[in-house]
């Protein structure tokens, strides 16, 4: 057991350092599973949470700057639920058919995942098997499968290396080497249609800036224009300002007939705040705003906004997610169901934070765009900034840190964004998922406690 969680850890971080290693990631699922073969459900969910706190250590260190202390409580909520999937696919191995159990091991993965990155209140998807395709230029199962859905396909590859496992060893690295192939083949055979030809491609231009004064925005936008006269559409980081946009922004946007993205605050009833992103249109009026859906737990971080709509911008419809929203498939999904043709994210990314904490938040943007087919412009305040065209290949990045640096690119602005196949997936293994583990359960509940702790 103490090998396989080596051999877990291990690959967990060889897939996400490099993307010429992703696929490893099958072989820490491949690991997981073997662990839920253990003698007992303890020493599965041990094994597991073990394997979920060493990886939560290596890339979710930062934490520790942000929270002190209170790192090692927000580990052990990410490395209870790899914990969980063990013992419960151990449950699955032990107590169902022959023929089905395991088959039911992707099913569990997928609902445990998705309830733990999008359904409850610690609710975070980063460190998912499908964000280790990030850095991987070829991304057409991600365009069609999804994040999630990457990784229902991994694990039920890992599932069946396993079971042969049993058998062979031979057998099982086979079953590993043609899953994985079957998986980048079978997406290309996908009949899609040619891309949609742009109908409009927009100049975007943005200024990474910390917490900058009003007298530093205003100087770094002339510097802008006098060095991209292009520029239609010029992008700054969530809260850019601590208050709404004031009033000489809003002159500079007339003077110099620029549109503007830019992050500050709205206020609220009882004292509080909206996390707002404004669009300052060319004759110095608020022509659009977009509060952030989903505020950050333990933060500061304003009320949720009560709605989402698309800025109809005058080359095309455009959502605007704020930071970590572009995380959360439920809140970017609502935008591409809108008609949304391209993404804006505003970003505030605190340098002090640390270089991983900027890497990692950098894996959701080509996912993203890769799944729903459509450019996004992500502009963070000190680093990692990015422009992805459709396919999610990131054309053009800011560096971190960079306090001052100009990400440039074009947002060809074409047909809407589509949904990939796990959307309807996700929820459904879910609650194929709770039902699964409440029926062993009552089934163990009330077939003797003693055979089901053993």
């Amino acid at each position: 057991m103490l090998l396989w969680i080596l051999v877990a850890v291990g690959a967990f971080h060889g897939a996400y350092t490099s993307g010429k290693m992703s696929f490893l990631i099958l072989v820490y699922l491949f690991a997981l599973i073997q662990l839920a073969q253990a003698d007992t459900w303890r020493k599965a969910a041990y094994s597991g949470f073990a394997v979920g706190i060493l990886i939560a250590a290596g890339w979710l260190g930062f934490f520790w700057s942000i929270f002190g202390g209170g790192a090692v409580a927000l580990w052990c909520v990410y490395a209870f639920w790899i914990g969980l999937f063990v013992a419960v696919a151990r449950l699955c191995l032990r107590r169902s058919g022959s023929k089905w159990r395991w088959m039911l091991i992707p099913f569990v993965w997928l609902g445990l995942e998705y309830f733990r990155s999008e359904l409850y209140y610690l609710r975070f998807s980063w460190l998912a098997p499908g964000c280790a395709f990030a850095d991987v230029p070829w991304q057409t199962p991600l365009k069609h499968a999804g994040m999630y859905g990457m990784g229902f396909l991994l694990v039920s590859v890992a599932a069946a290396a396993a079971f042969a496992w049993q058998k062979s060893l031979i057998r099982s690295l086979a079953v590993l080497l043609v899953g994985a192939g079957s998986i980048w083949l079978g997406a290309l055979t996908i009949e899609h249609g040619p891309p949609p030809h742009p109908a409009a491609g927009v100049h975007v231009a943005g200024i990474q800036m910390e917490f900058p004064s009003e007298d530093e925005v205003l100087l770094r936008l002339n510097e802008l224009v006098r060095q991209h006269p292009d520029t239609e559409l010029v992008v700054l980081s969530e809260y850019t300002f601590s208050g709404p946009v004031p009033e000489k922004v809003k002159e500079w946007c007339r003077e110099n007939r620029r549109f503007l993205i830019v992050g500050g605050k709205d206020r609220a009833p009882a004292g509080n705040f909206y996390n707002t992103a404004f669009v300052v249109g060319p004759e110095g009026n608020i022509a659009f705003r977009q509060v952030k859906a989903v505020p950050i737990q333990f933060f500061k971080d304003g009320l949720p906004a009560p709605e989402q709509k698309l800025w109809n911008s005058p080359w095309g419809k455009i959502g605007i997610c704020i930071c970590y929203d572009l995380s959360y498939t439920r809140v970017a999904d609502r935008l591409v169901r809108l008609g949304a043709q391209a993404l804006i994210v505003p970003t505030m990314d605190v340098m002090e934070w640390g270089r991983s904490q900027h890497e990692l938040h950098a894996r959701i943007t080509p996912v993203r765009a890769a799944e729903y087919g459509i450019p996004i412009f992500r502009l963070a305040s000190s680093g990692i900034s990015q422009c992805a065209d459709r396919t999610g290949r990131v054309l053009q990045t800011a560096p971190c840190p960079g306090d001052g640096a100009t990400l440039l690119g074009t947002l060809d602005i074409a047909g809407a964004g589509k949904l990939p196949l796990d959307r309807w997936l996700a929820p459904f293994a879910t609650g194929v998922t709770a039902v699964l583990v409440i029926g062993l359960l009552g089934w163990q509940r009330f077939g003797g406690l003693g055979r089901f702790f053993r």
